[in-house]
């Protein structure tokens, strides 16, 4: 492994998601939101940072790195409008999309693997973070979705 791959693994796949991190949130608003708004964000620059790598490759590199560039950073795009949403259904549409694209990011993940344009090795964190990510989102569309039919 070259000392690029290196140092673009160390510095996009790193971050302090530790629980006392976690816990220093914005007390006005949930754990879980706040924790996802930051964690998007944050999976936003690593996705940006491993494309910047991917990008020096071949063509299909590139292409590659398009899309996944695109559903990566859409992610915390929508996460990011939730937090001025203008109703409740317009909140659970926006964590939705972001769920959805968090899901076609870890596509994207795997056959990056998958297609050893990026070692297995490299990525596992990475990975792992979309999996949290995916799981996090889900949870939060699902109590947002309960909340909006007991209001009815």
């Amino acid at each position: 492994m070259n000392d690029e791959l290196k140092k673009t693994q160390h510095s996009a796949f790193s971050t302090d998601n530790s629980p006392k991190a976690l816990s220093t949130q914005n007390s006005t608003k949930s754990q879980a939101q706040n924790s996802i708004v930051d964690r998007s964000f944050a999976f936003a620059v690593r996705v940006v940072k491993l494309c910047k790598y991917i990008e020096k490759q071949d063509r299909v590199s590139c292409t590659l790195a398009n899309q996944f560039l695109r559903s990566g950073t859409s992610i915390g795009a929508n996460v990011e409008e939730t937090q001025a949403g203008q109703s409740k259904a317009d909140f659970v549409a926006k964590m939705s999309i972001a769920r959805k694209e968090a899901r076609e990011t870890h596509y994207w993940l795997r056959l990056l693997k998958e297609s050893e344009i990026v070692p297995e090795s490299q990525l596992s964190e990475i990975v792992q973070e979309a999996d949290e990510i995916i799981r996090i989102l889900t949870a939060i569309v699902k109590t947002a979705q309960a909340r909006n039919s007991n209001d009815k």
